[in-house]
């Protein structure tokens, strides 16, 4: 099986190279520097998904190697960084052995600087004065921002659209319920399950993001949770209308709702990456009592429609007919019932868990390698 090597954005002093390695939440990596060529390892989350990473660098000139000072390894949540010391001082043309570079390989611009460095008033220099059209020319051939831009721009107004979907959908259940309390609870459905229905499928494209890319992570477990509601929603409540006017839908999309109008722009301060603990923190607790309380609600759902799908026959195949096939949609919901009750909430609850133990544990870890 071919091991996939992560993004690595690299920049260099007179006396170091620094490379930044694009993985979330790696625990211990392994390093080896030799002479010119350098080795990482480690499990971290990247461009394709969580999994093992791995590189090798020949590198264009040897580095300092057997001492403990020579090298340095900084984990970060989101990024490794390591900082590797020349054998000797001096500017390199490339980074690489060889005038070919890997695709994975990018320059780290934060970082960028030429080889004078700095004025001699000791000031930083501009590099759109020293080189103009460099920061635009390496930005599109290095790392495609033209790309970049729009796949940023792309998820804002995504996760920006969905966030005020679902707060329409809470503010007009909250309105009805404070104008006319309980007796608003039976038309819920008839007042925002058209606005449900079409925020759900949107949701859709939550599965497709990192397939293309757009984000990082794995496909099934959001196909699993969009695919598990659409099912709820447009099999169990859409298809038949004497469930539509039970308190268990009011209740069941007020929890959907709650969970995504915290998720939502939880996923646009990490667009920008910017750290706000309160929304981490509900982003990553909440889920604890929102969850169960989901599935509660669709479990009830589902079991009261046993006996209306049963009456109806509505979605169950009868033989004989031409494909040969028989299908009893009450049998497969208690079947249905009985993974989504147990297996699945404790798959969700797992799931969750390990990622709220990541996300609210300290930030920074600094480690030197021996």
């Amino acid at each position: 099986m071919v091991v996939p090597s992560p993004f690595v954005y690299w920049a260099q002093t007179d006396k170091c190279i620094s490379l930044k390695i694009d993985l979330k939440n790696v625990v211990k990596p392994a390093v080896d520097v030799i002479d010119n060529k350098v080795k990482f390892s480690g499990q971290g989350i990247g461009a394709h998904g969580e999994t093992q990473y791995e590189f090798s660098l020949d590198l264009y000139s040897p580095l300092q190697s057997n001492n403990d000072e020579a090298t340095t390894v900084q984990l970060f949540e989101n990024r490794v960084e390591l900082i590797l010391k020349k054998q000797k001082v001096g500017w390199w043309p490339r980074l690489t052995a060889q005038p070919q570079k890997p695709a994975w390989l990018k320059i780290n611009f934060d970082l960028w600087k030429s080889e004078d460095g700095l004025d001699s008033d000791e000031e930083a220099r501009d590099v759109m004065r020293d080189y103009p059209g460099m920061y635009d020319k390496l930005h599109k051939e290095e790392m495609g921002y033209r790309k970049e831009d729009f796949k940023k721009v792309y998820l804002i107004i995504y996760n920006l659209f969905q966030f005020i979907g679902f707060m329409y959908v809470m503010s007009v259940m909250v309105v009805r319920y404070a104008k006319l309390e309980y007796e608003s609870v039976t038309d819920t459905y008839e007042h925002v399950g058209p606005a449900m229905k079409f925020l759900q499928l949107m949701q859709y494209l939550e599965v497709m993001h990192p397939m293309f890319g757009y984000t990082k992570g794995g496909v099934l477990v959001p196909f699993l949770q969009v695919s598990g509601r659409a099912f709820v929603l447009f099999v169990m409540i859409e298809a038949e209308p004497r469930m539509q006017t039970k308190p268990v839908v009011f209740y069941l999309f007020v929890i959907w709702t709650l969970i995504e109008i915290v998720r939502y722009p939880f996923y646009i301060s990490q667009i920008y990456k910017k750290e706000v603990y309160l929304l981490t923190w509900l982003r990553y607790t909440m889920w604890i009592p929102l969850y169960p309380l989901g599935i509660l609600c669709e479990s009830i759902v589902i079991l009261r429609n046993i006996p209306y799908f049963e009456e109806t026959q509505r979605f169950t195949v009868s033989m004989p007919n031409e494909w040969n096939f028989a299908f009893h949609l009450p049998t497969f919901l208690r079947l249905y019932l009985l993974v989504l009750t147990f297996p699945g909430m404790f798959f969700v609850m797992s799931h969750m868990h390990k990622l709220r133990t990541v996300k609210l544990k300290p930030k920074v870890i600094i480690k030197k390698s021996k």
